[in-house]
């Protein structure tokens, strides 16, 4: 079900804001999460990507316009709450290209959406060494590239695994609760 289905009528309209706002609640809580857990890798601002698990699920279950709107917010509330300003510039940068890109890898149909997460990392991992290069002004920044290339492509995958089984969940539960 996407997210025009839902205007038809009032409890649709109720149901459709609690369900975003639901997603917005996930992301900050897993947001605030990843913040708490140490990555002990050596590379500066290595994340596992958590919240990118309700990007995901808001992509294949509602569309791009929810799953855009929903990342953008999170990335304000959580900078402000959890990180800075030049916080909130990085994840921008990586969050757009990335969702551009899984937006691509999911109409093009090759991809399931654990694929989509993994070109997600990928993708968020190379746009935030590419501002991080033209911030510093050097090239040497690209040192971290295959250590980031290889943590997006295990952390896309098992945020995408647990994303799809969350959907499940998620799925089974909305319906369960219209069915009252």
């Amino acid at each position: 079900m996407n997210g025009k289905e839902f205007w038809g009528n009032d409890d649709n309209r109720t149901s459709y804001v609690v369900i975003l706002g639901f997603m917005l609640a996930l992301s900050l809580i897993l947001s605030y999460v990843e913040s708490l857990i140490p990555f002990p890798f050596g590379v500066p601002g290595m994340k596992l990507g958590l919240p990118n698990m309700a990007v995901v699920i808001l992509i294949y279950r509602y569309g791009a316009k929810e799953g855009i709107v929903i990342n953008v917010l999170r990335i304000i509330l959580s900078g402000f709450l959890f990180g800075n300003l030049f916080g909130i510039m990085f994840s921008i940068s990586g969050a757009l290209i990335s969702f551009l890109c899984m937006i691509i890898a999911k109409k093009s149909g090759l991809f399931d959406i654990r694929g989509v997460s993994v070109i997600g990392g990928l993708c968020h991992n190379i746009a935030q060494l590419i501002v991080a290069a033209f911030i510093v002004k050097t090239s040497g920044i690209m040192f971290y590239l295959p250590v980031l290339l290889v943590s997006g492509a295990v952390t896309g995958f098992l945020n995408g695994f647990i994303a799809e089984k969350l959907s499940i969940y998620l799925n089974k539960s909305f319906i369960r609760s219209k069915n009252r």
